[in-house]
């Protein structure tokens, strides 16, 4: 079952050169999946009695054009397969047109918060989303491999600002930390994420920086060198 809404670009969502950044393009994700899980009962406060969550693991998106400050868009999610305790969701924002400008495929957890395991979704949570077609678009590998690093920056503690309802590092969050190592006026065209631990408040964040032919891989790592979230930018 798809789900979509409309909105415009917000000043508040733009860079400097007047284009959604890329923060911005997946918290308009985000907030589309949130909506879709509040519609069918299957919402924040819902999950939140059952004491589990749908937690990102991996991120995989493509930006074809930077839609500008007050361009009306819309927004369509879908869930594509479950498999155990994973679910696959795509995304698409589009123009008024239907030109796409951006997808996105995504893979979550479905995550008991007090032990911190995946368990299996229950058959009504997955009934309730249904299955689309995934989106036809080669997104590459889902899991992200550092290459060695070669530019340490500064380490960073977590911040109230950067958490959301589940307590933890927003996946939003975490890539707008990953971009701010990023060369000025680098532009974005792919993105992949893979999120291998959950950050709280309070923790400190070692970001570990390589530029490759490609593009530029970034990872946030604890103090043990265990990396919170590798990213690879295109």
């Amino acid at each position: 079952m798809k789900y979509s809404f409309t909105s415009r670009i917000r000043y508040s969502e733009i860079g400097e050169d007047g284009n959604l950044t890329l923060p911005g393009l997946i918290n308009y994700f985000q907030d589309c999946s949130t909506f879709q899980s509040e519609a069918i009962g299957e919402g924040v406060a819902e999950l939140k009695k059952r004491g589990c969550a749908w937690v990102l693991s991996a991120w995989q998106i493509h930006v074809r054009r930077n839609p500008s400050l007050g361009e009306a868009v819309k927004i369509t999610t879908w869930a594509s397969g479950f498999k155990g305790f994973l679910g696959m969701r795509n995304f698409t924002m589009e123009t008024e047109d239907g030109e796409m400008l951006a997808c996105a495929n995504s893979i979550w957890s479905y995550v008991n918060m007090e032990t911190g395991h995946p368990v299996r979704a229950p058959k009504e949570t997955t009934d309730a989303y249904g299955i689309d077609d995934p989106i036809d678009e080669d997104f590459g590998e889902r899991k992200v491999k550092m290459p060695e690093a070669d530019f340490i920056g500064e380490p960073f503690p977590v911040r109230p600002h950067n958490l959301d309802t589940n307590h933890h590092v927003n996946n939003a969050q975490f890539i707008s930390l990953a971009g701010e190592c990023l060369p000025k006026n680098f532009t974005v065209r792919r993105m992949r994420a893979e999120y291998k631990q959950q950050a709280h408040l309070g923790d400190v964040l070692h970001p570990l920086c390589a530029e490759t032919e490609n593009g530029c891989f970034i990872s946030l790592n604890d103090e043990k060198g265990q990396p919170y979230v590798v990213v690879e930018f295109q």
